[in-house]
This record gives structure tokens, sequence and C-alpha cells, in this order.
């Protein structure tokens, strides 16, 4: 993690390819870091930023888990086209990666900077559970020259 700032409205985390903003509730968002373009950007201008997702995310009805109709902890797009992943307390504790994401939204003291791991782990778990294979940009051969 190169950069992990305390803000009163949230907390900044940095990874190479993301950029995070945790709020104090535990929610979150993030925003992809290519080729460093965020890297200037400053942590209260990345705050100014999510007062403006705020906002929108407030306007928003919570969506219930297509599982159980439970109140969903986070509705995410996939990194595949049209893959929606959900987390839900209900439905997802008993797998590894989604218990510990859970857990760390659910928690006071969490830190923002194990945010991208936990985050990384639970989508790959829940990609894999839906039949998708996680392949390294090394071993990728349609990504190599």
């Amino acid at each position: 993690m190169a950069h992990c700032t305390n803000l009163s409205q949230g907390e900044i985390a940095l990874s190479s390819e993301w950029r995070y903003f945790v709020r104090p509730d535990g929610s979150f968002w993030r925003t992809p870091n290519i080729d460093g373009s965020l890297d200037s950007v400053t942590d209260e201008e990345l705050a100014g930023m999510d007062r403006t997702l705020d906002r929108r995310r407030e306007e928003k009805t919570p969506v219930p888990c297509s599982r159980c109709a439970r109140k969903l902890l986070l509705h995410w797009n996939g990194p595949a086209p049209g893959v929606m992943l959900e987390l839900c307390e209900g439905c997802d504790s008993g797998r590894p990666a989604a218990s510990d994401l859970i857990r760390w939204i659910g928690d006071p003291a969490r830190r923002s900077q194990d945010l991208p791991l936990l985050f990384e782990m639970w989508e790959t778990e829940t990609m894999e559970s839906m039949g998708w294979v996680f392949v390294p940009a090394d071993d990728d051969p349609l990504g190599q020259n």
C-alpha cells in the first residue's frame, strides 16, 4: 500500500491499480488509478468527490439480495461485463473471503489499508463461485506481445 490517510469524512487507501475511499460506516468506493493518474489528487479532493457520490448514494433505494431479499452490504459491478457481485451477511458469511470482508465492514476499528486485499480476495472468491477464473496478467497469453 503506497498511501493511507485519516480524514474526518473517511479514509483514503491507494493500491497500484485503485484508489479507495472508505466512509466511516464501512461503505466504500474505488476508482481506477490508471498509470498513476490519481497519484497527484489530494485526499481532500478525493473526499470532495465522495460528497458528490454520497448524495447520489443517499438517493438510491437499497438493493435486496437476489438470494434471500435482505439488504446487501455490497452490490458491485464485477470485472466481467454484465456481472453483478453481491455481498450479503446472511448468504455469504460461510465463505472465507466474504466473511473477512463482512467483519471488516462491521468493525468500527477497521483499517483502510486492509481493504484492497480484502476486496480483491472477495471479488476473486465470488467470481470463482460463478464459474470465472482469475488469470494474473503475467500468465495471460492474450495479454502478451
